[in-house]
């Protein structure tokens, strides 16, 4: 699961999409790049998240952790452009329907 986008399914953030930077047994740290970065991630139950897609390799992870401000601009990013493709996509789905 590291490395993948996944939303929170439970708490204060339900619905909001972060990344899995690091697991740990049944918890994993999750950052989105704003109010959660890579110096500073929320720790969730792994429950508690649904994954969503969009996989960071190892080595791409090992870089964030290198660079954690500009790790926190290309969370941001992935999540906007993942947020972005998946409302185009209801778009076209609900055009579709008569």
């Amino acid at each position: 699961m590291k490395g993948r986008l996944a939303f929170s399914k439970a708490g204060h953030d339900k619905g909001k999409l972060y990344l899995v930077i690091r697991e740990e047994g049944e918890r994993v740290w999750l950052a989105d790049g704003r109010t959660r970065g890579m110096l500073d991630p929320k720790k969730k139950n792994r429950k508690h998240i649904q994954p969503a897609g969009q996989v960071f390799s190892e080595e791409e992870l090992a870089l964030f952790y290198e660079k954690p401000a500009w790790a926190d601009n290309r969370i941001r990013e992935t999540i906007d452009g993942f947020l972005q493709s998946k409302k185009e996509q209801e778009s076209r789905t609900e055009q579709k329907q008569p």
